[in-house]
Order: C-alpha cells, then structure tokens, then sequence
C-alpha cells in the first residue's frame, strides 16, 4: 500500500499539482516550527522510524534558503542581531531542522526527518520524535 502513496508524492512533486500549493500557501502563514497530527508523507515517516502509537510525534520546520555563507554586516549591532550566528556552510538544511526541533522538544529523542517541499524563499521538513520516558 505505501509504494501506491510514494507514487503518488513522486507524481504530486514531479507536476507540482495545485494540492501541494494550496497547502504550501497555508504553511507559510503559520510558524516556523508546528506540531502536526499526522504526517504529510506516511510512507516516508514509516520508513524513517514513525509509529502511530503514543509517545511518537511528527513536527514540520520551515527554514530560511538564504545562502550559508551570510556576510557580516559592518554596522555596528550585537552579534544576536546580525543574523549570521548559527549559519553554517557545512551543515545542511536537514541537520538544521532536527536541531531546531531538538532546541524546542528537550525532553524527546529526534528519530529522522524527511523533505517537504521547497519554495524560492523557504524549505519545509518534517521531523519525527520519540518520547524519551515512554518505552515500546
């Protein structure tokens, strides 16, 4: 059953079909980091580990696509402000993402995470986590 709904996102992302914009076009206006019910794509989350049990949870991450290599400004600011800190050439957008999520969920383990979609301004994963008190 999950290599019809695999087909299916290969379809969805080879024609880029008006569903994927639709849903694209809410993501944008909601937060960085959101919790979701269930996954996008359940095939790929069930690969990566995602089980629909208590304990495991799926959150989607928006990141920016700005390049990785960030100039520094030359006005004078603190380095919070800047907007280089934490941007990393040899890190990549998917690393990125699970660390963002392990900074906000401390108390769950980060099992994998899969691409969404990308756009000319963002890109979107989605993570999947464990909770660490909660035993199969």
């Amino acid at each position: 059953m999950y290599r019809q709904v695999a087909q299916a996102w290969r379809k969805i992302y080879r024609e880029n079909l008006e569903i994927l914009r639709l849903r694209v076009e809410k993501w944008r206006k909601e937060k960085a980091i959101v919790r979701v019910d269930k996954p996008t794509r359940i095939d790929r989350a069930r690969r990566l580990g995602y089980k629909a049990k208590k304990g495991y949870i799926v959150v989607r991450v928006r990141l920016s696509r700005k390049g990785k290599r960030v100039k520094r400004p030359r006005s004078g600011r603190r380095p919070k402000h800047m907007g280089v800190v934490k941007i990393k050439p040899h890190v990549n957008y998917k690393e990125t993402a699970m660390n963002r999520v392990r900074e906000k969920y401390p108390n769950m383990k980060v099992l994998n995470a899969y691409y969404l979609y990308k756009d000319g301004k963002h890109i979107w994963y989605e993570v999947i986590l464990k909770d660490k008190n909660i035993k199969d």
